[in-house]
């Protein structure tokens, strides 16, 4: 059984929010990273399986009658434009 204590869940809002890695928010506790990853797995976990906190499945949301506006970013990587050496910026 997990000792449950606010460490454990602002180490999880931590990981959902910022997503830092199990091994960052492990040095800020000074704890080892496993137990980190088990502790945080227990919360998710334990969340899911309260009901309160789950989504819709796929199904669901294919039936309901709202709509849903989808945003596209292009986030695609383009090559910067350097002075060469030696040249001066005008």
């Amino acid at each position: 059984m997990q000792i449950l204590n606010y460490s454990t869940i602002l180490a999880t809002l931590e990981y959902i929010h910022e997503y830092r890695t199990y091994a960052h928010i492990a040095a800020n506790y000074q704890i080892d990273e496993s137990n980190m990853y088990r502790m945080i797995r227990w919360v998710e976990n334990t969340l899911v399986k309260d009901g309160t906190f789950s989504l819709p499945d796929r199904k669901a949301l294919l039936k309901s009658d709202m709509e849903y506006e989808v945003v596209l970013i292009d986030a695609t990587e383009s090559p910067v434009e350097r002075p060469k050496r030696g040249k001066t910026l005008l």
